[in-house]
Order: C-alpha cells, then structure tokens, then sequence
C-alpha cells in the first residue's frame, strides 16, 4: 500500500514476512489478514480515485473488512466454469449468482467478485466488480462449521439483482481472469511461508516442553529419537522456507512465478501437515490439551491443502510445465 494513501509502501517480501510471523501464532487470523489487505491493496492500484478515497480509509482502520468472491458451490480450482453472470445494463451490470469458501465472508462487507460476462467465451468472458455487501441484492450466507481456523471466517454471497455502477468494474472482461491468476500466484506464496511460521512455532513448542518433561531419571529430551525427529522437522521448515522465498521474489520481481509458487505451496502444506503431527507426538497426550495451539495449527495445516488451489492442482501445474519442457525437448 503506497505511503500516499495510507500504507508503508512495502515490498510484497514484506507482506510476506509478516504473513509467516503472525501465522506463529495463528495461520488463520494471518490468513484472514493478507486477504483483507490483497483487497486494499487492489483498491489502490486499480480503482478509480473517488472509489479509493471512499474506501481505503475504513479499510486501514478495520472499520471495513475485505474479501475476494472467487470459488462458487459448483465452481473452485476450475475458475473458467463460475455461473455468476453479470448482464450489461445502462450505467452498470446486474450480478446474479453464488459464490462460496470465501475467506472473510463471516464478517466482510467488501469483495472483490468475479463473474462471467459473457458464457460463451469461457474465462474471456471473467470479469471483476468491486461489491458492496450493504448494497441491496447482497444476502451473507452463514459461516461454514469447519474443524479448526475458524477466524477465517469462511462462508458466502448469494447475489440476486444486484446492480453495480461502471465505475466499480475493476478487471474488464479478459483481465479477470489474468488477475485472478497473477493473485493466486501471491497467495500460494505467502501460504507457504505461513506454513514454515506455524511449524516452526510448533518445534520450538516441543523442544521447550521436552526440555521440561521429566521422565526416567532424566528429561525426554535426552532420547536421540526425540531430539532427532525435531530436528528432522527443523530440516523441513528450512527447506520449505527457500522454496516459499523464491516465489516471494518471483511475485515481487514479476517474473514468471506459478510454477515456484505451486511449488513451494504444495511442499509447505504437506510439510506442515507430517511435521505438527510429530511435533504433537513429541508432547504425548499433553499436546492435546487446548492450552496449547497445536489442534489448532493441525487443523489449519489441513486448511493450507485446500486454499488457493488443492495441493492436486499444485500437481498438475507442475507437471503441465514438465511435460511441455519434455515436449519442446524431443
């Protein structure tokens, strides 16, 4: 967010940074986070003036929560089927449709939506409204029950007549779909170094109660199995952290970053995923106990293999690079 209207004027390796540092402490709350503030900083860069000056201030205050309306009950990783339909109109479009798995949605009052203009032309056709959940033709679906990681806030918008003026069309018809795709590139980013955060909160969580927990005349610190699968898990957060940083300086460099940020998302979340686990298993029973934030980072492990793209898309895009690189090869 430049200084002009309100931010910092950071690089996105800071977005980042600060991502992986809250996610310490709660992969949700700094997920819930980066989404409110990815909004603010789009409003900034794409909106007209009026639209930032009416905006953005409440946005910085956290009077005004933000959120991106991308997913739909029938439509995720898929993003060229979304059903949406926004229909020209004089001064506007009129948006009908259903978006859902919304970050924020329990609590935003502004989204980024995305919806197709024109069906027959697949993601041509996807363009981007800045909407206003207070406006009429706005109805917030309940938040979703999930296991764990509830301050993301998940749930969504059904729109019905819902008409937005010209001047809130942020991505014409074509670019949605462009930025939708350079967005989510961000996003696996940060999700990555969100990962390394948690687990790496987790292993210091172990290693603190190992040193404490006596058992056998000594501490269960003193087993080199114990001390070994932490640092094992250590190893991992490392190795998870360059590949994370590497797509950060992809995304800040604009240079080509889907396929360092599939990367670095889909090692990250297992990662996170095998390695809470044993850090819990390190702590016995105790681990289970609320007082301690290791269920929770479980769950949002779980959550970081669903957001942005399962860790199977991750796949396909990783192997539709490799198995054009082998083409362009023979």
């Amino acid at each position: 967010m430049p200084e002009s209207l309100g931010g910092f004027g950071g690089r996105f390796r800071l977005k980042a940074r600060i991502a992986e540092e809250i996610a310490r402490d709660c992969f949700a709350f700094s997920f819930s986070l980066i989404n409110h503030m990815g909004l603010a900083g789009k409003i900034a860069r794409d909106a007209p003036a009026e639209i930032a000056k009416k905006y953005l201030p409440e946005m910085l205050a956290g009077e005004t929560i933000g959120c991106t309306a991308l997913t739909e009950p029938g439509a995720g990783s898929d993003f060229s089927a979304i059903k949406t339909l926004a229909k020209k109109v004089d001064g506007g479009w009129v948006i009908n449709g259903e978006k859902a798995w919304i970050t924020n949605a329990a609590h935003a009052n502004l989204m980024f939506l995305y919806s197709q203009t024109d069906p027959a032309a697949g993601w041509r056709g996807v363009a981007g409204f800045l909407i206003d959940a207070r406006d009429d033709g706005v109805t917030r679906v309940p938040p979703f029950e999930i296991m764990g990681g509830h301050a993301i806030g998940v749930g969504g918008f059904k729109l019905q007549d819902h008409f937005v003026p010209d001047i809130r069309m942020m991505s014409a018809p074509g670019d949605g779909f462009k930025a939708a795709m350079a967005g989510v590139n961000a996003a696996r980013s940060y999700v990555a170094t969100m990962c390394c955060g948690m687990t790496e909160a987790a292993i210091d969580l172990a290693a603190n109660y190992a040193s404490e927990r006596a058992a056998f005349g000594g501490h269960i610190a003193d087993f080199q199995g114990l001390r070994w699968r932490l640092a094992d898990a250590q190893t991992e957060v490392e190795a998870a952290r360059l590949l994370a940083y590497r797509a950060t300086l992809a995304v800040e460099q604009g240079s080509e970053a889907e396929i360092p940020a599939a990367h670095a998302k889909k090692y990250a979340a297992r990662m996170a995923d095998e390695q809470l686990s044993r850090c819990m298993q390190v702590m016995g029973a105790a681990g289970l106990r609320r007082e301690y934030a290791l269920g929770r980072q479980i769950a949002c492990a779980r959550i970081a293999n669903y957001v942005d793209g399962t860790t199977e898309i991750q796949n396909e895009r990783i192997a539709r690079a490799l198995f054009k690189r082998a083409v362009k090869d023979s």
